[in-house]
């Protein structure tokens, strides 16, 4: 019962302070991974791979293992489970952004709409429509239910504080290094591998929880046959479920870098809108709930 009480504690100080708006660890995290790059990459030589793998070791190592010694000390355990649990994820501020976005797109101020997509996002954003914004919106919305969510949890869940760590940083490396670009496509190949290991089962879960909180059987059908299309074995799997539960068609066109890439079609339906980006905010707090009630009602029976 103390992990169920930590995750519900936790979700709560996600819902009441949202997340921090200075000194984030995230954000010190990641100038320390970008240290960590200028030090260990080698340029565009063979052995990047393995300049990465240590990259990706030497930047998770130290603070998995201050994780696992702080919930060694009975005193500190329960504070230090529910402080790292509620950094590590981040629905309430996924929510925020999806709002903003919403909220551009609604005055039909379609720069600014660019521009609040663009702190979501790591496509090119600058030259989108209103549908490419919103569609770009509810895509980050439903991946990101899964990264800074539904996986944070998952991970709580399986290894507590050590595990919720190690899947948060590895998800925030994941995002600085995965790229299939010239610098990153050797650099970033072990963050990219061991982020979609990590997210292996929490993406189905996730899009089970999708499933269940939308149009259950367009988003089952979605699922099973259109899951396997997207080069990430979790990004399509989250993403067709959860475009089929809300009866909207994603994917197409969209740039990265400047390079155009024809992403594959997902879900089924009209393109998204504006007033869909609150559809899918929606969605993933349904899903949510679901997570919440069956931990606690697991919780209570083996408790």
């Amino acid at each position: 019962m103390s992990t169920v009480f930590v995750i519900i504690l936790a979700v709560l100080l996600d819902l009441w302070l949202g997340e921090p708006r200075q000194w984030h660890p995230l954000a010190g995290f990641g100038r320390l991974a970008s240290a960590i790059e200028r030090r260990l990459h080698g340029g565009a030589t063979g052995d990047n791979v393995v300049r990465g793998g240590w990259a990706l070791l030497i930047a998770l190592l130290p603070f998995v293992l201050l994780a696992w010694l702080l919930t060694l000390n009975a005193t500190l355990a329960l504070l230090a489970e529910v402080l790292l649990l509620y950094l590590a994820i981040g629905g309430s501020s996924l929510a925020q952004h999806g709002r903003a976005v919403a909220e551009a797109l609604a005055r039909d101020d379609l720069p600014l709409a660019r521009q609040r997509v663009g702190w979501m996002v790591s496509r090119d954003s600058g030259q989108l429509d209103s549908e490419g914004v919103a569609r770009s919106t509810v895509e980050s919305l439903l991946e990101n239910g899964n990264d800074a969510l539904f996986g944070a949890l998952f991970w709580f869940l399986l290894l507590g504080a050590p595990g919720v760590v190690m899947y948060r940083l590895a998800n925030t490396l994941d995002a600085m290094w995965g790229y299939r670009t010239e610098r990153y496509r050797q650099f970033g190949w072990a963050a990219a591998k061991f982020d979609d290991l990590l997210n292996w089962p929490p993406a189905r879960l996730t899009a089970l929880a999708y499933a269940l909180s939308g149009d259950t059987a367009r988003a089952w059908r979605c699922w099973r046959s259109q899951g396997h299309r997207t080069d990430s074995p979790n990004g399509g799997v989250v993403m067709a479920a959860g475009a089929g539960a809300l009866g909207l068609q994603l994917g197409g066109p969209t740039a990265y870098h400047g390079v155009m890439t024809d992403k594959p079609l997902l879900g089924e339906g009209p393109p998204a809108r504006g007033q869909d980006i609150y559809r899918a905010i929606r969605l993933v707090q349904r899903a949510l709930l679901i997570w919440l009630v069956v931990i606690t009602v697991v919780g209570v029976l083996v408790g």
